[in-house]
């Protein structure tokens, strides 16, 4: 596997200290030192720390990408791979993306906001696309957020996850 480009691990500890407590304070130094990159490095891939929330906001929106395209053709159907997802990527790059952009936008920062409310927005799209009536798109939605939050928190899974899917199969026939 080749090594992630400096512009990918910059954006990897950017969203570490993000993540792990450090918070939206997290000064270009410590993104640089945790990337093994140098300052320098740093600033040639992202001037400023507006530049990094940029990056992070574009990655979010790329990773939403990808799962509204598997989403759209997943196999097993909306409600099963949204569910199955929501309870399966608690660990996984999205999810640290996630969390990372939610950081940001509860310090204010408006990228990081409208990157969030486009996520939203193409996932509500997504579901609306392959469940025809949109309240019961948006029931599927909250109940896999409800799913992906309990992974969040680090609560036990309940291992009801395909009783889940049957049953809003069931109210989606």
């Amino acid at each position: 596997m080749p090594r992630p480009s400096n512009r990918a691990r910059l954006l990897d500890a950017y969203e570490e200290l993000l993540v792990s407590g450090v918070g939206a304070t997290v000064t270009l130094d410590a993104v640089a030192a945790a990337a093994g990159v140098s300052k320098g490095g740093l600033l040639y891939h992202f001037p400023s720390k507006d530049a990094l929330v940029d990056g992070v906001a574009e990655r979010l929106g790329e990773h939403v990408a990808a799962d509204v395209e598997a989403l759209g053709s997943a196999p097993e159907g909306p409600v099963a791979y949204w569910l199955t997802t929501s309870t399966a990527d608690a660990q996984g790059e999205l999810t640290r993306t996630y969390q990372a952009t939610l950081r940001l936008a509860g310090a204010g920062h408006a990228a990081a906001r409208t990157a969030l409310l486009e996520a939203d927005r193409a996932w509500s799209a997504a579901l609306e696309a392959r469940i025809a009536d949109p309240v019961l798109a948006r029931l599927v939605r909250l109940v896999g957020d409800g799913l992906y939050l309990e992974g969040l928190a680090g609560l036990p899974t309940r291992g009801d996850t395909p009783a889940l899917v049957e049953l809003l199969e069931q109210v989606l026939r």
